[in-house]
């Protein structure tokens, strides 16, 4: 009986993937050097090295097959000085945001914003503290400084509404006839040096909840019949994802070329079933984050909505 059970679970565990909601990640996991069919792949660096700029475009069903990741493009901006409170770097995060989103929302006047998530689960509430710093518009007519108009709504979760949030988003969207969604949600990055020092804006759209396996009704272009952009802040990684993290960096330490030729050896759900076993049980679905994301959040959501309060402008 036991030996079935653990055979049952070894199957599960085979068939799962270590988590990242990052295009970037599943990129680097495919082989980042090698060429992928359907796949671009575009990096920018700034003067000083202090901003990672990487568009990642899938063109067509070999890029969604080779990729796992929706047709459209993903722009991730990478700063370790995102968590750190440097008023210089953090102006520079905000021009180069507040640019990808101008870019991506040209030619929509009526922007929405959803900040997405719980703000009473601190790592879930990068979207409602993005709201909370927003300099809204839309009641003001004309508009003040004759830039888009800006609306907001923090719709919670669905275990505090009852309620699927693209039924709340859609229902909004049509009342007040955005032109455009910016949807603003906490991720999930299988590797602990991204935690809160990357930022992902996608014009696919995004499910909420993904990150920790809560998958929801998308938002999407499709299901909205507007334009969305996703963006969002990898804030926790799971637990068999650290461990991953750890063999690549144990297998660097014995040899560079040898280490890493070993663990490439590995496909994605033997790396879990590795990383799996030297954990228990109850800890396979568990996510981390640092301790200090009450700090964090706070400091990386006002950048972000500094960005989106550029569009105004």
């Amino acid at each position: 009986m036991m030996a079935t059970v653990k055979s049952n679970i070894r199957r599960m565990i085979m068939n799962r993937e270590i988590r990242t909601d990052l295009a970037i990640e599943l990129r680097e996991s495919a082989g980042g050097n090698t060429e992928m069919e359907g796949v671009r792949v575009k990096t920018v660096v700034n003067e000083d090295k202090s901003i990672r700029t990487t568009t990642i475009d899938v063109i067509n069903e070999a890029g969604e097959k080779n990729l796992k990741k929706a047709k459209g493009r993903y722009i991730t901006i990478e700063s370790r000085h995102l968590k750190e409170p440097d008023e210089t770097i953090n102006e520079q995060l905000k021009d180069e945001l507040g640019e990808r989103l101008r870019l991506l929302t040209e030619g929509c006047d009526n922007i929405l914003v959803v900040g997405l998530g719980n703000r009473q689960v601190t790592p879930d509430s990068i979207g409602p503290l993005v709201v909370d710093n927003l300099f809204i518009t839309r009641h003001l007519e004309p508009s003040p400084k004759g830039g888009v108009t800006l609306s907001a709504i923090c719709p919670g979760v669905m275990a505090q509404t009852g309620i699927e949030t693209l039924d709340i988003v859609r229902g909004i969207c049509d009342k007040i006839d955005a032109d455009a969604v910016i949807a603003v949600d906490a991720l999930a990055a299988r590797s602990s040096k991204r935690l809160n020092t990357t930022i992902q804006i996608t014009d696919t759209g995004i499910s909420p909840g993904s990150g920790v396996g809560n998958n929801r009704k998308t938002l999407s272009a499709d299901n909205l019949g507007r334009r969305v952009i996703a963006l969002g802040v990898p804030t926790v990684i799971s637990v068999p994802s650290i461990i991953d993290d750890s063999l690549d960096e144990m297998a660097d330490a014995f040899n560079e070329t040898y280490g890493r030729k070993i663990m490439r050896e590995f496909t994605e759900g033997q790396r879990y079933q590795i990383a799996r076993s030297l954990i228990d049980e109850d800890m396979a679905d568990m996510f981390v984050t640092p301790k200090n994301i009450d700090e964090l959040a706070k400091r990386i959501s006002y950048t972000i909505s500094e960005a989106i309060n550029a569009l105004t402008l």
